[in-house]
């Protein structure tokens, strides 16, 4: 049953896996959905979707699999006769039996037309005319525990698919693109690479070593531990200009992101336009007045800083494979792109790139500038400037390249 959801769930990144469908089978053969499409949303989505941050995936997987099912008008009139006619005993209570056997369309309408000669303006609240909020048997927005007609306006509740369509959790998601308030928290992922990871294991761990005292019968059994101090580096370089404008909100926010956190023992801020060649720049209008040598740079800066380059790799392919293929009037490069790409990667024992493009645009059947993302990435390993990517950079940032 609704095998096809299944699939259709896997293909927008909903981590369903068969046990847990198979546990939504068994709810929906006790009857936990009561028959009915929103139902089937609800108990669906507990039970196959183990985070937030995959609501809105689930929603556009239920939008696309349900789209354009809509109850027919003539099942609507069939439902009708059948009720007048005949309403089985265990479908409903006594009391709800009583009340539709009271409906009547003629009475209905004679009401009404009695009900508008009296109204004199606009009613709202109130049980005695047509109006809205009220107790009335006509209008909308109230309720009337005899039933009611409902004379313009819109239904208070909304189907399963246009809940689904409405993506109430899009703000959920963790691989969408970074926006102002999520940067400093996503920057934080970096402090579990300081304490942890740096620095030689030289100072005594008095609780630990009482826990494995313990735990070794009483035998003296000393633990040390890495000393709590920031250790961490961290190197930031920057496209900037040219196709880098549309991106230049988010790459501010990031970059007043790192300029607070207060995790790390050092951090550097450098430019480059497009690619890196024989110049760099310490202010991003990428001019000489701000450039230094890049030999320079790459001489005075410890190995050991964290490289994270931000650009969105998107050139001329001469750029990158040409001498002499940079843009800039004043650069006259007498090495490739590429060659210098590599230097930086043999220098830093850790770098990542982090391009603010989505990951589908990377693919060059589709987008003729991503053949210059994909050679950069034979170099360095990239990752979307998003939630995920950024957890993802963070830890290939603990592996040496």
């Amino acid at each position: 049953m609704f095998v096809n959801f299944f699939y259709e769930l896997k293909r927008t990144g909903v981590p369903v896996s068969l046990t847990e469908w198979m546990t939504l089978m068994e709810a929906l053969s006790k009857g936990l959905a009561f028959s009915s499409l929103s139902g089937f949303y609800h108990v669906a989505r507990a039970v196959l979707v183990k985070s937030e941050t995959h609501f809105d995936s689930y929603d556009i997987a239920f939008q696309n699999y349900f789209k354009g099912i809509e109850t027919p008008v003539d099942v609507v009139e069939q439902a009708l006769e059948w009720l007048k006619n005949e309403i089985p005993p265990l479908m409903i209570s006594p009391e709800e039996r009583k009340m539709f056997q009271d409906w009547n369309i003629n009475k209905l309408r004679d009401e009404l037309e009695r009900e508008l000669q009296k109204q004199d303006g606009e009613h709202h609240g109130g049980s005695k005319k047509i109006g809205t909020g009220g107790k009335s048997r006509f209008g909308h927005g109230g309720f009337n525990p005899k039933g009611g007609v409902r004379i313009g306006g819109t239904a208070s509740n909304s189907s399963a698919v246009k809940v689904a369509a409405e993506r109430r959790y899009r703000g959920y998601r963790s691989d969408l693109i970074l926006g102002v308030r999520k940067f400093e928290a996503a920057l934080r992922i970096l402090r579990q690479m300081t304490n942890h990871y740096e620095g030689l294991k030289d100072e005594l761990d008095i609780d630990g070593t009482i826990d494995a005292t313990c735990r070794n019968a009483g035998a003296l059994k000393i633990i040390w531990d890495r000393p709590r101090k920031n250790k961490l580096k961290v190197l930031l370089m920057m496209d900037s200009g040219g196709s880098m404008d549309p991106h230049i909100n988010l790459c501010s926010q990031l970059f007043s992101a790192f300029k607070r956190a207060s995790h790390l023992k050092d951090l550097k801020f450098y430019y480059f336009h497009n690619c890196v060649y024989d110049q760099i720049y310490v202010n991003p209008a990428c001019i000489s007045s701000y450039a230094m040598n890049t030999y320079e740079f790459l001489h005075n800066l410890d190995p050991e800083y964290r490289l994270i380059v931000v650009g969105d790799a998107s050139m001329a392919p001469s750029e990158l494979t040409t001498v002499g293929g940079a843009i800039d009037w004043d650069m006259m490069n007498n090495e490739s792109g590429l060659v210098w790409l590599g230097r930086l990667i043999k220098h830093f024992k850790y770098a990542v790139w982090l391009n603010p493009l989505p990951i589908q645009q990377w693919d060059e059947r589709m987008y003729y500038g991503a053949h210059t993302i994909n050679l950069i990435r034979q170099i360095f390993p990239m990752y979307e400037l998003s939630l995920n990517g950024l957890e993802q950079a963070v830890k290939r940032l603990k592996v040496r390249t």
